[in-house]
């Protein structure tokens, strides 16, 4: 799945657009590296989010399709906020 559909369907970013542009401008980071929109998202990767004031690192444990707002958390793990 891409980067930015997984942030979306996870809930760690509202919308795909923004998910996007947060990629276009480098705010995004997996396993270190600076990650573009297009990234495929993989079981243990780490994200780095760093959007606002308080950057989010997660680790993920699932990629799946689609997410309900109850199990959206379910996958990832949040390393440090």
């Amino acid at each position: 799945m891409r980067l930015d559909k997984y942030l979306k369907v996870t809930r760690l970013i509202k919308r795909r657009t923004v998910a996007n542009e947060a990629c276009d401008a480098g705010r995004i980071f997996v396993n270190g590296k600076v990650a573009r929109a297009s990234y495929d998202v993989k079981v243990d990767d780490i994200i780095e989010i760093n959007l606002g004031n308080a950057p989010l690192t997660v680790k993920v444990l699932q990629v799946s399709e689609y997410a309900t707002k109850d199990n959206a958390a379910d996958q990832y793990t949040v390393l440090k906020s």
